[in-house]
């Protein structure tokens, strides 16, 4: 007689059980957190919506716009401008945490002794040194060591800095740009095709062929073409000092390079360990066997050890590049006006709308991580596809 199998000593029951118990429990927690908001509205006699956006005027300034905006815009189109100044502090960020990253991890493994314990020196501050006191740290240097307006440093080429700011020529844009734009563009395909046909000589014979220099020899010369052709379509007005401060040009604020300096230092240290951790995860007979077919050693780390490291680094740096989006809201601290201080500050504190501007502001946190995570695993499953067509290959 077969003893019958009771269902709770089914594992795969009980883990549905167990789920389904999870789930109800989330939901109630759901449940009772908007009642509780719904009463407390209800307490205050208020209401919930996203209305607040549309009203004017804000009236507020904002002290870096990279879109038209004055202070009796509506609160939407001051979060816009916000939203556009965090956009603007991740993407120069990254970039240039990603430059420094690269180079210092590189230098923790040269063989100059020097090199190698300045890198980990650098590593070492950087990684143990709050991102907050870093940001602090660098906005007092900017604004207390640097001269004023009247005193700019002036770098040539109608370029100043001082404690205000980094004041650079600003480009005008007239007729037949277009133009110049069009054969830019035909000089990036060019390039893209010269790499693409080395690639391939490569992959086929073993040889490289050139395709840097060619191809930037071919895209300066089609931009100058269009260029002249076009009756040299672009001016500058470059920045001229008038009263207490410059006037015209482009004008990149301290709150602006603190800000974006500091995160990119902060985050090239973690980088530059994942980096250095990727280097030594590809066997070491590969640089031996890049040497040993006369590569030298920049041309063996950039050709043959990196794209084989990139599988490791690829996803780890992900969570740097996040970090780094997510830090950038610690602007606030020195008055830089990203999408914290302008939806989540001053439009919160003007319209009492807590709830609705921490949840927007949540939500465009989410959707930029979002972006950022799908266009870094894209290019992860492109690294893994390249590795297994080249190990079908071999």
């Amino acid at each position: 007689m077969t003893t019958p199998i009771r269902p709770w000593r089914d594992e795969r029951v009980r883990g549905l059980a167990l789920q389904m118990l999870a789930l109800a429990g989330i939901g109630a927690l759901a449940v009772w957190l908007i009642g509780n908001v719904a009463a407390n509205y209800a307490a205050l006699d208020k209401t919930f919506g996203f209305g607040f956006l549309w009203q004017l005027p804000a009236n507020y300034d904002i002290n870096q716009t990279l879109i038209d905006y004055d202070s009796r815009d509506t609160h939407l189109r001051a979060a816009a401008v916000g939203l556009l100044n965090t956009l603007l502090v991740a993407a120069i960020g990254i970039v240039l945490a990603t430059v420094l990253g690269v180079v210092v991890g590189v230098m923790r493994l040269s063989p100059n002794w020097l090199a190698a314990k300045l890198a980990a020196a650098f590593v070492e501050v950087t990684r143990n040194t709050p991102v907050l006191l870093l940001i602090l740290l660098c906005h007092g240097i900017l604004i207390n060591n640097l001269p004023l307006p009247r005193n700019a440093i002036d770098l040539g080429g109608d370029v100043f800095v001082s404690n205000r700011g980094v004041f650079l020529p600003r480009p005008l844009f007239e007729s037949g740009f277009s133009i110049v734009l069009a054969a830019a563009a035909i000089g990036l395909v060019a390039l893209w095709l010269l790499r693409r046909r080395a690639d391939r000589r490569q992959a086929r014979t073993g040889e490289r062929t050139a395709w840097l220099l060619p191809g930037l020899a071919v895209f300066a010369t089609l931009v100058a073409i269009a260029f002249l052709a076009a009756g040299r379509p672009v001016g500058l007005d470059a920045p001229v000092f008038q009263g207490f401060n410059f006037r015209g040009g482009v004008t990149l604020l301290p709150e602006l390079v603190a800000l974006t300096g500091a995160l990119a230092i902060y985050t090239s240290g973690f980088i530059a360990e994942i980096v250095r951790s990727g280097i030594l995860a590809v066997d070491r007979g590969q640089t031996e066997a890049a040497r040993a077919l006369g590569l030298s050693e920049r041309r063996a780390m950039s050709l043959v050890v990196l794209p084989q490291a990139l599988r490791v680094i690829v996803p780890p740096l992900t969570s740097q590049y996040l970090n780094l989006a997510k830090n950038s809201s610690l602007a606030i601290a020195i008055g830089y006006m990203d999408l914290v201080a302008t939806l989540g500050g001053i439009t919160l504190n003007q319209t009492g709308r807590e709830m609705e501007a921490m949840i927007l502001v949540m939500a465009v946190y989410l959707a930029i991580s979002l972006v950022i995570s799908a266009l870094m695993n894209l290019y992860n499953r492109r690294i893994r596809r390249f590795d297994a067509r080249e190990g079908a290959a071999r």
